[in-house]
C-alpha cells in the first residue's frame, strides 16, 4: 500500500469518527428533548414502554430493524451467490440470537453472568480462533469481583469497556489488565476487583459508563491448556436479579435489533472497503480497532482474498519476539471459518518455521503439501486477519498471489 493511500484511509477514518460522535451527540440531544416533554405531559419513560409492549409496538419495532438489518446482505461489495448469501442469513440469524442473549437474558449488571457471547456458533468482527471469549453486563454504579483459577492459558486479559454495538458509538476498552500482572496464589486462585474507586491488590479501573467486561482467553494449544474458571459477582449485593419490567423489555429489544442491524452493517462496511486492497494485508488503524472493541495489546492487520480456482496465496513474515501471533481465514462476514473441523488458522505454536525463523501460509482450495496449508473451506473470497501480541516489532505481512501449480512442495 502506497503512503498515499495509507494517508487517504486515515483521512477517511478520521472522518468517519467525526461524523460517529456528531451523531452520538445528536442522539443524545435528542434523548434530553424527549425526556423533557415527557416530563411536561406528566408521564415517564416507564409509561411509554408499557404502553408499547401492551400494544405490541416493541415487538412490531424490533422485527422491522430485523428486517432492515437484510440491507447488510446487499451492502455493496456482498457476493450475491447463493452460498455466500446462505452464510449470510445465517449470521444474521446468530446476530439476533447474540443480541437476546446480551440484552434480554443476561443485561442485569446486578447480577452479572460471565457468558460466551462469540464462540463457535457465533461470530462477528473476525474473531480469533484462537480465543474463548467471555463477557458479562456490568455498570460503573456498582463494584465487582472476578474470582477463580487461572488455569494454564497461554494469555488471559481482562478489559472493561464503554458503549454498545446495540446502542451505537462503538465498544470502546476504556482499562485493561492481563493475568500476568496479578497476584496469583500457588494454587492458581485469583480474584480481581473492579471498580471506579481504587482498590488494593488486583483491580481493574471502571468508569461511570463502563457497560461491559471481556475477558480473554488465548491458546496456544487447546488440546494440551486448561482454561481459566472463573466467575463474576457484584460485591455488596444479595445477588438476586432486578425484577422484570415493561421498560427492560423494551430496551431490551430495542438494543437487541441494533445490535443486529449495527454490527451487521460496520462489519459490511470493513468487508467493503478491504475489497480496495485485494490479497492484501494492511495494517489496521489503531484507534479504530479500540473504538470497536479490540485488544489494546495486539497489532491488527485486515484485509480481503479473493482467488480463482487455480491460485493460491502465499504470505510471509518473519515473526518478532511477541506474546502471541496468528494468521485467520474468514468469510465475507468477517465470521472465522469452521475452526472446529477445518485448519483455518496458524498461530505461534502451530506454526512451521524455515531455518532462518520466517514463515510461509500458503491460502489455497486443496491441500498443496507444504506446512501451513489453510483451507479455504468452499469459499473463493473473504476477509483475513493477521494478529502479533505484544510484540517488540510489527513487520508488515508479505502477500502475492500464485498459480496453484507453481507452489514449491
Amino acid at each position: 500500500m502506497t503512503s498515499r493511500q495509507q494517508g487517504r484511509n486515515l483521512l477517511n477514518a478520521n472522518e468517519e469518527r467525526a461524523i460517529k460522535k456528531l451523531l452520538i451527540k445528536l442522539l443524545a440531544g435528542f434523548k434530553k428533548f424527549r425526556l423533557l416533554m415527557l416530563k411536561l405531559r406528566g408521564r415517564t419513560e416507564a409509561d411509554v414502554s408499557a404502553q408499547r409492549i401492551v400494544t405490541g409496538k416493541a415487538w412490531e419495532e424490533y422485527c422491522d430493524t430485523l428486517k432492515a438489518a437484510g440491507s447488510a446482505l446487499v451492502f455493496p461489495g456482498a457476493p450475491t451467490d447463493a452460498f455466500n448469501q446462505a452464510e449470510g442469513v445465517r449470521y444474521l440469524s446468530r446476530l439476533v440470537r447474540a443480541g437476546l442473549e446480551a440484552f434480554i437474558e443476561y443485561a442485569d449488571p446486578k447480577a452479572p453472568v460471565l457468558k460466551r457471547m462469540v464462540h463457535e456458533t457465533v461470530k462477528m468482527g473476525s474473531d480469533n480462533p484462537d480465543n474463548n471469549y467471555q463477557n458479562a453486563t456490568i455498570s460503573g454504579q456498582y463494584e465487582y469481583r472476578i474470582s477463580g483459577t487461572r488455569g494454564t492459558v497461554h494469555y488471559l486479559g481482562f478489559g472493561v469497556q464503554s458503549g454498545s454495538y446495540g446502542k451505537g458509538g462503538g465498544l470502546k476498552t476504556t482499562s485493561y489488565v492481563e493475568a500476568a500482572d496479578l497476584e496469583v496464589g500457588e494454587d492458581g486462585r485469583f480474584e480481581l476487583i473492579l471498580s471506579c474507586n481504587r482498590h488494593e491488590g488486583n483491580w481493574l479501573e471502571m468508569e461511570p459508563d463502563t457497560s461491559l467486561v471481556i475477558v480473554r482467553q488465548t491458546f496456544m494449544d487447546r488440546d494440551t491448556e486448561v482454561p481459566a474458571d472463573l466467575s463474576i459477582e457484584r460485591i455488596g449485593g444479595d445477588g438476586l436479579p432486578t425484577l422484570l419490567t415493561p421498560q427492560a423489555i423494551d430496551e431490551g429489544l430495542n438494543t437487541a435489533g441494533t445490535l443486529v442491524a449495527g454490527a451487521s452493517m460496520l462489519f459490511a462496511k470493513w468487508a467493503r472497503d478491504w475489497q480496495k486492497f485485494p490479497n492484501e494485508l494492511p495494517l489496521f488503524d489503531p484507534e479504530v480497532s479500540a473504538a470497536a472493541g479490540g485488544d489494546p495489546n495486539i497489532t491488527y492487520y485486515h484485509g480481503y482474498w479473493r482467488l480463482a480456482p487455480d491460485e493460491a496465496l502465499v504470505i510471509e513474515a518473519t515473526p518478532p519476539e511477541c506474546e502471541a501471533w496468528n494468521f485467520q481465514l474468514d468469510n465475507h462476514w468477517l465470521e472465522s471459518l469452521d475452526y472446529r473441523y477445518f485448519k483455518i488458522h496458524v498461530n505461534k505454536h502451530t506454526a512451521e518455521y524455515r531455518e532462518d525463523g520466517s514463515v510461509q501460509i500458503v491460502v489455497a482450495h486443496s491441500d498443496p503439501g507444504v506446512p501451513n496449508w489453510i483451507n479455504t473451506v468452499g469459499h473463493d473470497c473473504g476477509a483475513m486477519s493477521f494478529r502479533w501480541i505484544r510484540a517488540d516489532e510489527h513487520p508488515q505481512p508479505q502477500c502475492r498471489v500464485v498459480k496453484f501449480s507453481e507452489i514449491k512442495r
